[in-house]
């Protein structure tokens, strides 16, 4: 099989091919790693390998049992660990880590056949929306190679987007899937907090703002990994009910009724929206509306800036309770040497917040969530633009000297001082992407869907949320517009052309 046929195929393709035993799943692992020499040197997407552990798996992979037996994969250098490999999670602090198992998301993949390849970049302790980090370098985005592919989930969409693997494991903690999706021209789907828990003993990733799922080039993909993936786990923090369908199958199911569909492109911390932004939005609007469904402007209910300064005290204590494990590990305390500055000034900053705050902070989390399910018994989706602006470049959003000066002053100040320098801190990264963290601490479903191109050749998607539990409805919105002329897929890229 060529390199140019096999970028050809989403994972159900692939997976068919070798049931029908057209190719064999050595055959597919040589093409996969033909294709990542290709492209990777251009992109950086992936950071590790395991071509000797492929090969071997592909002797036991079981055609006739597993779904996605012998597709190649790629899993998020975060979380997803693979028993005996290196997990760094983007940082200094654990480049020589290695995982003592396979995470439960992980061995859930391999069950259904897929076979590791390697792992992706991230940003260190995936807390950006680019993929930077200091100890890998910066990954680049297939449409542009000046420009970033988004993050935390970052060199798993570079890998998609590339034809490296057709699907790829990500996570998304305030966007992480839905970001890069949007920038990379990708399906990105965040689903309900609780349906793919990873445990045991790590359910409660950010308080369950982080969930772990894949970005995928093909909406079938993922609808049919989240019917791999969902799972009731008696041991996790958070369990949603498992759907009792298939969300393969129902996602070629008509709507029975017209949908109710509210919108909005105005940014919910009052930063800038770019107008390609509001022109992606509404062109799903027009197509929803030629539909027959009713569509109406509608502001969210929930104070934004409120919400981020939640999310980021949250961010602040969960640094700061990482920080005090690895120094009682190492038996040293860690310096801002040790670290990239973001994750410094969280971990300082966390220190300062109190129990009570840290409790108050997420109980504001379920006001949004009530806020949330008011608004959805009135409207089926919630329509808002992924991203502010197309993806922007290499190094855009990387501190500066004198920032970072600044920024280290962050241990003389006060708890409310700290609280402001961080908000100032991520503010030109959150100008870029300031809708997603919602359906993260509310606990939505929520989708990235690649429908425009700016004028430069940049993808854009738009964000779809719907109420707790109805994935369902996404994806059958998302194979709607696969087959329509306002899904742009990879046939656009001219550099990386699939």
């Amino acid at each position: 099989m060529s390199s140019f046929s096999y970028t050809s195929y989403d994972a159900i393709g692939l997976a068919e091919l070798i049931r029908a035993r057209e190719v064999s799943p050595v055959e597919l692992l040589e093409a996969a790693f033909a294709r990542l020499e290709e492209v990777n040197p251009q992109l950086n997407a992936v950071i590790r390998t395991y071509e000797s552990r492929a090969l071997q798996e592909a002797g036991t992979v079981r055609p006739g049992e597993q779904p996605f037996a012998g597709v190649p994969l790629l899993l998020k250098d975060i979380s997803q660990s693979l028993e005996g490999e290196k997990l760094t999670s983007g940082s200094r602090l654990f480049s020589e880590h290695r995982a003592l198992r396979n995470s439960n998301f992980v061995t859930r993949l391999q069950e259904a056949g897929f076979i590791v390849i390697g792992h992706t970049n991230t940003p260190e302790f995936g807390l950006k929306n680019i993929t930077e980090p200091q100890l890998h370098g910066p990954t680049r985005n297939p449409w542009n190679v000046n420009h970033s592919p988004g993050g935390s989930s970052g060199g798993a969409a570079a890998a998609v987007a590339s034809g490296i693997v057709p699907l790829a494991g990500a996570s998304d903690g305030g966007g992480s899937i839905r970001i890069p999706a949007s920038f990379s021209g990708l399906f990105g789907l965040k689903p309900t907090r609780g349906r793919t828990p990873v445990g045991p003993g790590v359910g409660r990733q950010w308080q369950g703002a982080s969930i772990d799922f894949v970005l995928s080039r093909s909406v079938r993909d993922s609808a049919a990994l989240l019917d791999t993936l969902q799972v009731i786990q008696p041991e996790a923090a958070f369990q949603a009910p498992l759907f009792p369908g298939s969300y393969l199958a129902d996602m070629n199911y008509p709507h029975q009724r017209k949908l109710k569909i509210a919108y909005t492109t105005d940014s919910p911390v009052g930063t800038p929206v770019s107008e390609d932004a509001k022109e992606a939005v509404m062109r799903l609007v027009r197509f929803l509306e030629a539909q027959g469904h009713h569509v109406e402007e509608k502001l969210s209910p929930v104070n934004g800036v409120r919400l981020m300064e939640n999310y980021y005290m949250m961010n602040s204590g969960e640094m700061a309770a990482m920080i005090s494990s690895m120094e009682h590990s190492l038996g040293r305390l860690l310096t801002a040497d040790d670290m990239e500055i973001e994750s410094w000034v969280l971990a300082e900053a966390g220190k300062k917040v109190s129990a009570a705050e840290f409790v108050h902070s997420l109980a504001e989390w379920d006001v949004a969530a009530a806020q949330m399910s008011t608004l959805f018994e009135r409207y089926d989706f919630y329509v808002t633009p992924v991203n502010a602006f197309a993806a922007p470049k290499i190094g855009e959003l990387t501190p500066h000297d004198e920032q970072i000066r600044n920024l280290m002053r962050v241990s003389e100040l006060d708890k409310t001082q700290q609280q402001r320098l961080i908000y100032d801190m991520f503010e030109p990264s959150l100008t870029y992407t300031p809708f997603t963290q919602l359906a993260n601490l509310t606990g939505q479903p929520a989708m990235s869907v690649p429908v425009h191109i700016t004028p430069e050749g940049l993808p854009m998607g738009v964000q779809v949320m719907a109420t707790k539990g109805h994935e369902d409805w996404l994806l059958h919105l998302a194979g709607q517009l696969e087959k329509s002329d306002l899904w742009i897929g990879m046939n656009g890229n001219p550099l990386f052309p699939l």
